[in-house]
């Protein structure tokens, strides 16, 4: 029997649920955006691994090195080295002065608590400060340089610069010069490296260093003496430590940062009022040498300020973008988390249910039923697919195949079937939704049952999936479908996704009655269900999920009947796995978004709205696109945090997804074995998930249509046996 409605649209004319127009140049121009964001988020996490550079005390021993290469002027010289000509020129304080001098700030906590001290007892003292955290707390910065202390470059990291290559040692310093033009309005010509100590601790592998930055216009200080505050060996010890002997004058190093300075702060007060009562006076390197070296932070040139603003945002940009992954890397964590434990809560007080003594859904439903199969070329598949509903052991089964405009013949084979109580209604191309209007329309009785044409169903199915319908108040009803081609690894890793991804949900939202989806591969409807929702519409790519949501709205419960069984034919190649995800992700999106109303309805449409819609948006959108962070910063804390804090992380995730696989699998019946390969699709299948999803995400926001997109089939399918009565 053949039937031609009227002119409907093409099955290649794009949804309307977004606005813009498709162009050639869309996929393109949004993979370009993709990457982009992606290089920008590597280029900030690496810029933000870089600050993190952890570092150890000051007079941390280094490697022993041989020091043939030191000029004797140096290391018999003062702390203040100049090497810039072909003689160095190094210099001492005067006698009865005192240099003050403060590594590894400037630290929130205690550099202010330093500079309150100075302030109390009139003295001064020269910083040397990390580029890294100037930026991070330009005030205290300021704050140095407007009480007139001195402040120098420490490096913007703090790493060993002898190890370092000479381009690698010019941008630490550099930077830290940058960060303090910037953030002060100075340049700074005092250099400190890490790790340094007294002039006759020198090396060679420090000459490149000091006669890098004597040509880069520094003067390098060293100590005479060490306070040894990094030990915090008490304050008596400091205080003694950094006390010269008789009235010789000393560059006294100390710390304002990298740990607890309480004793340095407290050294401070004590040594301070000694050695002024001895005559002392407490002042910058710059001021005691003054006339001999230049100064210590003059204005700071146009280019400085230049490259100091651009360096600063930089490493703001970067730390606010860790700061919001991890604010996101928390809330995905608790998705995550909330999600495992409803999820399994809820499927296994579903399972009690309906495995407790005398439950039923009502008197058995023994009504006739219409099966409607929309077909659009698929010759390959429809012959095992009809065979299989032909034989359904409900009464009165009628099957209606619907070929939408097909060009394989695939009318053609269903016709060569000759099964009594099969039609074959041809029609133009119309779409999937068009097609199953038609053989609603065509339907003989009002409850129908909705199967795509590359599935095959188990014998009791049918019956089993309208037994619900025993209730009136239901409408509709989802059946279990399954992967039926599992061969390799892809069809392994789909297989896991039906149970876990989608028939564990189920079970989740048929105990809060907001199943968002009847899968188009096997559900049950009334025909009134079907009336009251307006029909199936052309508007979105997800007719089923249109469908699904426009019963709840009209009134109609929607149950899951886990044990009718249908097995689909899943895609066996990415491209095809890619352009199916692509589409289910982009129509769920667009159906959410149509009925986005139902959020402040009354009524039915408003609990839907309140339970389905919200969870929808949360796990199935909101969840995906935030789960790419757990990867990403177990792999970023891998390689620059806490390996292990990160190991122990992402194990502990595959042990909750490992869990709750566990759970599903045993709920649907299912043998544990596909299992072994879970870690592999966590690792590989999830990401390519997750890429999709990001697509289709920027597809919608963009506005772009998206055209329907037919699958290549195989008519592969390895079905297990039938089940135990």
């Amino acid at each position: 029997m053949s039937v031609y409605e009227g002119r409907r649209p093409a099955r290649t004319q794009p949804a309307t649920g977004s606005v813009g127009r498709p162009g050639r140049r869309g996929p393109h121009l949004l993979a370009l955006l993709a990457l982009a964001l992606l290089a920008l988020l590597t280029n900030m996490l690496l810029v933000e691994a870089y600050l993190r550079n952890d570092f150890a005390p000051d007079s941390e021993p280094g490697e022993g090195q041989p020091a043939d290469a030191v000029p004797a002027a140096v290391t018999t010289g003062g702390p203040v080295i100049d090497v810039s000509g072909a003689q160095p020129h190094t210099y001492r304080m005067p006698p009865r002065t005192i240099a003050l001098t403060f590594d590894d700030g400037p630290d929130p906590r205690w550099t202010p608590q330093i500079l309150d001290v100075l302030h109390r007892h009139r003295a001064q003292g020269t910083f040397f400060v990390l580029g890294s955290l100037v930026v991070r707390h330009p005030d205290i910065a300021r704050r140095i340089v407007a009480e007139g202390h001195d402040i120098g470059v420490h490096t913007f990291t703090h790493p060993r610069v002898s190890a370092l290559s000479p381009w690698l040692r010019g941008l630490e310093h550099a930077a830290t010069r940058g960060a303090i033009a910037y953030t002060t309005g100075r340049g700074s010509t005092l250099y400190r490296p890490p790790y340094s100590s007294a002039v006759d601790a020198l090396d060679n592998s420090d000459m490149p260093t000091l006669r890098e930055t004597s040509r880069q216009g520094y003067r390098t200080v060293l100590n005479d003496l060490d306070g040894e505050d990094w030990q915090r060996p008490g304050v008596e010890a400091i205080v003694r430590n950094a006390t010269p002997v008789g009235t010789a004058g000393a560059i006294v190093l100390l710390h304002d940062a990298g740990g607890d300075r309480s004793q340095t702060v407290a050294s401070l007060d004590r040594l301070i009022p000694r050695l002024q009562a001895r005559g002392y006076r407490f002042t910058t390197v710059s001021a005691a040498l003054s006339g001999r070296i230049p100064s210590a932070n003059p204005p700071a040139g146009f280019t400085q300020r230049s490259r100091g603003w651009a360096l600063v945002w930089m490493v703001r940009t970067a730390d606010f973008t860790l700061e919001a992954l991890w604010l996101l890397l928390f809330a995905a964590g608790l998705l995550f988390l909330g999600r495992t434990v409803l999820v399994v809560a809820a499927a296994l007080r579903h399972a009690r249910r309906r495995r407790s003594p005398g439950w039923s859904w009502g008197p058995p439903v023994s009504d006739p039923v219409s099966i409607v199969v929309p077909a659009f070329n698929e010759a390959t598949t429809i012959a095992p697919a009809v065979r299989s509903l032909a034989g359904s052991q409900h009464p009165g089964v009628e099957v209606i195949v619907v070929d939408d405009a097909s060009t394989d013949g695939t009318g053609a084979v269903v016709d060569s079937l000759r099964l009594p109580n099969v039609r074959v209604i041809r029609t133009p191309s119309g779409g999937k939704a068009g097609a199953l209007n038609t053989g609603v329309a065509f339907a003989r009785h009002d409850l129908i049952v909705m199967v795509d044409a590359d599935t095959v169903v188990e014998p009791d199915a049918v019956h089993r999936l309208v037994q619900p319908l025993a209730d009136p108040r239901i409408g509709a009803v989802s059946g279990n479908v399954k992967v039926g081609n599992r061969r390799g690894l892809l069809g392994v890793w789909q297989h896991i996704e039906y149970v876990v991804g989608f028939n564990l949900d189920r079970r989740l939202y048929d105990t809060l009655g907001c199943i968002p989806t009847i899968p188009g591969a096997l559900g049950a409807f009334r025909r009134r269900a079907v009336t009251d929702a307006g029909g199936l519409r052309v508007d979105t790519l997800a007719e089923d999920t249109d469908l699904t949501i426009a019963v709840h709205r009209a009134g109609w419960r929607v149950v899951f009947e886990e044990s009718a069984r249908a097995w689909t034919e899943a895609p066996t190649g990415l491209r095809q796995l890619w352009r199916q995800r692509y589409r289910w992700s982009f129509g769920t999106m667009q159906a959410l978004w149509k009925h986005r109303r139902a959020l402040v309805d009354r009524g039915p449409s408003g609990r839907f709205g309140r339970r389905g819609l919200l969870l929808v948006t949360l796990f199935s959108v909101l969840l995906p696109l935030l789960a790419p962070l757990l990867d990403i910063m177990a792999v970023y804390g891998l390689v620059f945090l806490d390996r292990w804090a990160a190991m122990i992380g992402w194990l502990s995730m595959m042990v909750i997804q490992a869990v709750t696989s566990a759970v599903a699998f045993r709920l649907d019946h299912e043998p544990l074995r596909p299992l072994w390969s879970l870690p592999l699709q966590q690792i590989f299948y999830r990401q390519l998930m997750y890429l999709v999803l990001l697509h289709s995400a920027l597809t919608a926001l963009s506005g772009k249509r998206l055209r329907w997109q037919k699958l290549r089939r195989t008519g592969e399918m390895s079905l297990p046996s039938p089940r135990a009565a």
